[in-house]
């Protein structure tokens, strides 16, 4: 079971400048191929997101001279970030352009915003706390340390996460030094053992209503996010509910 917090928090992973933490948006990127390995390509940068956290990983495609491979996955292992390619591969030392398949991405962080309102809203009402996500094109799901979830609890959290998208509320990004936890302990939402021993974590922020630990995508306004819409609950344990939600 993932969650909607992916250990990858900081601006760089091994060797791999990850684009995607400052830039959500980036579409297209230049890079130097560093590795060549049986588990994939590493970059010296990379926009493609790492399948963690809940959150899919991003395709696309690699371009380098008159060639053009498409990347069918992107992993992160032992620091590295790999970039499974369908295809020819580039030598180490290459100048490749990297593509993200942009209708995919951006489905990935409407969803993941999504989440994040419903996990604002669900903590400030009833200071619940995250056990588990899953994004997907189509769809999501996410869990709380919730006793009960009646008809009542989440027409009003369906209620209330509509009323943060349509405020049009801005989504930001910031890096804050570790130390800052302790006196900002509302941005954890996840068991604190789950957070890495990094000096500088990430923070997304809903301006004016929510903050939280995370390392995936997101959209910069909350109006992208579109209608949220529960779809169903689950019972994961009595101290575990799940709501599975789609965007209209």
């Amino acid at each position: 079971m993932g969650n909607i917090f992916h250990p990858a928090l900081t601006t760089f992973s091994g060797m791999t400048d990850l684009l995607y933490l400052r830039d959500c948006y980036l579409r297209e990127f230049e890079a130097i191929v560093i590795n060549v390995k049986d588990e994939g390509i590493v970059l010296d940068k990379t926009a493609f997101y790492p399948e963690g956290g809940g959150q899919p990983s991003d395709s696309g495609w690699i371009k380098w001279g008159m060639h053009r491979s498409q990347v069918k996955n992107v992993l992160k292992k032992d620091e590295h970030v790999y970039h499974v390619v369908e295809g020819l591969m580039p030598s180490k030392g290459t100048l490749v352009r990297g593509i993200i398949d942009w209708e995919k991405r951006y489905k990935h962080m409407r969803y993941h915003t999504a989440l994040h309102i419903l996990a604002g809203v669900v903590y400030h009402l009833y200071n619940s706390t995250i056990t588990g996500s899953q994004i997907s094109e189509d769809k999501a799901r996410i869990d709380f340390t919730l006793e009960d979830l009646g008809k009542e609890k989440v027409e009003r959290i369906e209620f209330e996460a509509n009323k943060i998208v349509d405020e049009g509320r801005d989504v930001k990004i910031k890096f804050i030094p570790r130390e800052e936890l302790v006196n900002n302990l509302q941005l954890i939402r996840i068991r604190p053992e789950l957070i890495p021993n990094l000096p500088v974590l990430r923070v997304v922020e809903i301006e004016g209503f929510d903050a939280q630990l995370d390392g995936g995508t997101h959209v910069s306004n909350t109006r992208e996010v579109g209608r949220i819409k529960i779809l169903k609950t689950v019972n994961k344990g009595k101290f575990n509910k799940r709501l599975e939600i789609v965007l209209m």
